[in-house]
């Protein structure tokens, strides 16, 4: 494994212990953090076995931080308001007229984008698979995987506790939160669909 993929999966690592430092929501914390350490600790033998190359490993460490720090707070709950007051004087939801913590639409767009270069590059690499069948197969990965995450959730309210459910769901009063989690991720997945071909023409 490169060196920078090492210090990647290494830097991702001490992200998910630090997030867990004095965890302000302990009863759900470990849903969050516990499928990024089990990432962080098989990822030199997934990638000892399927290599990859730095910038699709770049594309999850991104989104893998994105989601460390999304977990400490469970999403609906990240403070930017506050880091915005500090930083430039003015809260971020005030200025946008925000009724909500949105931190979550961002990083599920951010999913999409993230997926489809390394849907792409490993069905290339590894499946000897065709690019528009691969950048087909990764929009096919970014819906499914929105669709199965947001199932999780809906099962997570049947056996959790009623507020500890929602404090993971993050809906906030939201009836359509899952169609738009959905949507944003699907169009992350579409943005990034022009640039995986114009690489390739490169190439």
């Amino acid at each position: 494994m490169p060196v920078a993929q090492r210090w990647m999966v290494g830097l991702l690592g001490l992200a998910v212990l630090l997030a867990n430092i004095a965890q302000p929501y302990p009863s759900v914390a470990p849903i969050h953090h516990i499928p990024s350490l089990l990432l962080v600790l098989m990822a030199p033998k997934l990638l000892a076995q399927w290599p990859l190359s730095t910038r699709a490993v770049g594309f999850i460490f991104a989104f893998g931080l994105l989601h460390t720090l999304g977990g400490r707070y469970t999403y609906s709950n990240v403070p930017y308001d506050a880091w915005s007051v500090a930083l430039i004087g003015t809260s971020l939801s005030e200025t946008l007229g925000l009724a909500r913590n949105h931190y979550d639409r961002p990083v599920h767009f951010a999913f999409g984008v993230a997926s489809v270069p390394v849907v792409v590059e490993a069905l290339r690499r590894h499946g000897g698979m065709s690019l528009r069948g691969s950048l087909y197969l990764s929009i096919e990965f970014v819906l499914a995987i929105g669709a199965a995450y947001e199932i999780f959730e809906w099962l997570l309210t049947l056996f959790m506790a009623g507020a500890d459910a929602e404090l993971y769901n993050g809906q906030q009063g939201d009836l359509w939160d899952a169609q738009k989690d959905m949507a944003l991720a699907f169009l992350g997945a579409l943005c990034m669909i022009p640039i995986e071909i114009l690489r390739a023409r490169r190439a």
